[in-house]
């Protein structure tokens, strides 16, 4: 006949559980999220998979003088970042319209003008495919000192996509909401994010297709500012194209130049920021000239 345990037994193998239990807790917790050094670079990754920003030795960016056609733009993504560096009131903003037209390269360089004011200006890039960390992101950057520029370069959202709402609840309407030392910078070819099928679908396939179309359109308007980038004209084209070659000192004869410059945005279709860039390193190479 088997006797009853006694009450140390009991108690060890109740320890014993608990400690297992325990030890498989922490090997499905999620790992603590790196609070990084944010002296150590001026702009950083957000890495999604491993919850922690990755530094950037050297940000790819276009001097600020040599971004021609878009003076208006420019003045207005300065003004909101020079107050939002300030630490007054500032807009999140959307850079949306034609491809090509300087939209990313303008955040990079108004983030560089004005940190060489301030020094406590980080910009952080983060992945369109990423979005739905942006709870995580903000809670990591919440309590830092610095101030931060997210950015997320061409976004936009497509048929099923619901990733849409964890920028929504951060850019308005979430419990916490954005920290008031983050500000959101992004870009997209769709003023409001969504392709056209989409928000026709919605609007064919819902109850109450007003309500469903609204839910989704209304996340453009939670961006404060709007910009808007259109295709150039040959005159303002032929500037970006004249600003680079002055900028890099490329010889080159100006009716030359002008014949070449617009032989090459015909060819391509469609004249930007882009395509003058393109000519310019062909050129550059052709004529041997660094463009450094």
């Amino acid at each position: 006949m088997n006797r009853p345990a006694s009450s140390d037994t009991i108690l060890g193998m109740l320890a014993d559980a608990l400690s297992r239990m325990a030890a498989a807790v922490d090997r499905w917790a999620p790992p603590a999220v790196e609070v990084p050094d944010f002296s150590a670079a001026e702009a950083f990754v957000w890495n999604a998979a491993q919850k922690r920003l990755d530094p950037v030795a050297k940000v790819n960016r276009v001097e600020m003088m040599l971004l021609k056609g878009i003076d208006r733009m420019r003045d207005t993504l300065v003004e909101n970042t020079e107050r939002f560096a300030k630490g007054l009131p500032a807009n999140n903003a959307l850079l949306w319209g034609a491809r090509g037209m300087g939209k990313s390269s303008l955040v990079k360089a108004v983030h560089a003008s004005i940190n060489t004011q301030t020094k406590n200006l980080k910009l952080i890039e983060i992945h369109r495919e990423d979005i739905e960390s942006l709870p995580i992101l903000m809670n990591l950057l919440r309590s830092a000192k610095d101030r931060f520029i997210v950015f997320c370069d061409d976004l936009s959202f497509d048929g099923n996509d619901t990733s849409y709402k964890s920028l929504k609840a951060v850019l308005e309407g979430g419990i916490e909401g954005r920290p008031d030392n983050v500000i959101l910078y992004a870009t997209s070819n769709r003023r409001h994010l969504l392709a056209r099928e989409m928000v026709e679908n919605e609007r064919s396939t819902a109850i109450n297709p007003g309500e469903a179309v609204e839910e989704k359109v209304s996340l453009s308007d939670r961006f404060g500012l709007w910009l808007g980038f259109h295709r150039c004209s040959q005159d303002e084209y032929l500037a970006m194209v004249n600003g680079y070659v002055s900028h890099f000192k490329i010889p080159v004869d100006a009716e030359h130049l002008r014949r070449e410059a617009l032989e090459w945005s015909t060819t391509r279709g469609s004249r930007s920021g882009r395509v003058a860039w393109q000519f310019v390193q062909d050129l550059a190479g052709r004529l041997s000239v660094k463009l450094s």
